[in-house]
């Protein structure tokens, strides 16, 4: 396959389906976090699935290599990310099951319409305000600070999108945690399973993956934590059972 890449961009390979991503070194590079949600989400056949501030396109595209679902949109407020991950698309030939769309999470119940998907992912920036920001419009401090959006943002629009009983994934850090499920509660997009990834068996989490329901019982599983590395540089052998690359 051969695409047409910009100054400074590169194709990464995602070892599934044969599948490669453009990305600019400069700019943000999806890391594990990303790779981990698009395993922890659930997606039927069928089901349209929605992912808020999608960068690059990492998660539909892998998503459809995971799952059945039908249709995959990513919705991206920075014109160059969402640029990438167009080409991106076209490049895996995906272009009838992927769509990029440019435009503020903010605005997503009037972009799509409401109750007009069946699942939502998103990958949010985890910092909150503009401290440590030297330039707000940043690509990288946009994608890690909660400079164009909000968590109130995400699940409020999440809430308008979703369909009655509509499934909502999302990974962020350990430290917001109570806010994150008081929040989503408020929303009306019930907790219903819960993960935290721990970088060592002797390490505390530093991501934590969490699935909501919209309009469901309260009612939560807590899931073993996932331990990314064995030693320095080595996975353990229960991540490379998960994503079928023992």
């Amino acid at each position: 396959m051969t695409t047409n890449l910009k100054p400074e961009e590169r194709l990464d390979d995602l070892q599934v389906n044969g599948y490669e991503i453009i990305q600019h070194p400069g700019k943000f590079c999806f890391g594990m976090d990303a790779v981990l949600l698009s395993n922890f989400a659930r997606v039927k056949k069928g089901e349209r699935v929605l992912d808020l501030g999608t960068g690059t396109g990492i998660i539909p595209i892998l998503l459809t290599a995971k799952t059945e679902g039908e249709k995959f949109v990513g919705l991206e407020i920075q014109e160059d990310s969402a640029d990438m991950a167009r080409r991106s698309v076209a490049h895996n030939h995906l272009e009838d099951k992927v769509e990029i769309v440019n435009g503020d999470i903010k605005e997503a119940a009037g972009i799509f319409g409401p109750v007009s998907f069946d699942v939502i992912t998103t990958n949010p920036p985890y910092m909150i305000g503009h401290h440590g920001i030297e330039n707000s419009a940043d690509t990288k401090a946009i994608a890690r600070h909660e400079v164009l959006c909000t968590l109130d943002d995400i699940l409020r629009e999440s809430a308008r999108v979703l369909k009655p009983r509509g499934r909502f994934y999302m990974v962020h850090r350990p430290f917001r945690l109570a806010e994150i499920l008081s929040k989503m509660v408020s929303a009306g997009i019930e907790p219903k399973r819960m993960r935290m990834v721990h970088p060592f068996i002797d390490k505390e989490p530093n991501m934590v993956l969490i699935e909501g329901m919209r309009g469901a019982n309260s009612r939560m599983t807590v899931e073993k934590p996932l331990i990314v590395y064995k030693e320095v540089g080595i996975y353990s052998d229960e991540l490379l059972g998960e994503y079928g690359l023992k």
